[in-house]
């Protein structure tokens, strides 16, 4: 498939495209340019679409407990860079 620039350099989605990536008016889309010259279009997903796709967690955390694995965490990274 192809399409054409205009003078203000827009170029027309061919539909089967826009149809494959689910687009439609005042969709945004994204272009990612690759080190080989390759562009790749994709959909931005608008964070709407992504409500629900995580689960919470199956308990709440406190504040103390947060910060005492943060400390953890650290902790064991330094641990880890010391040895190296």
């Amino acid at each position: 498939m192809e399409s054409a620039l205009s003078i203000k350099g827009q170029a027309t989605i061919p539909k089967a495209i826009r149809e494959h990536l689910h687009l439609g008016p005042g969709d945004r889309i994204k272009f990612f340019v690759h080190p080989d010259g390759s562009v790749v279009i994709l959909p931005k997903v608008r964070t709407s679409v992504l409500k629900g796709i995580v689960r919470g967690p199956k308990r709440h955390v406190s504040v103390e407990e947060m910060e005492a694995g943060a400390v953890a965490g650290a902790t064991e990274r330094m641990r880890r860079m010391k040895r190296r």
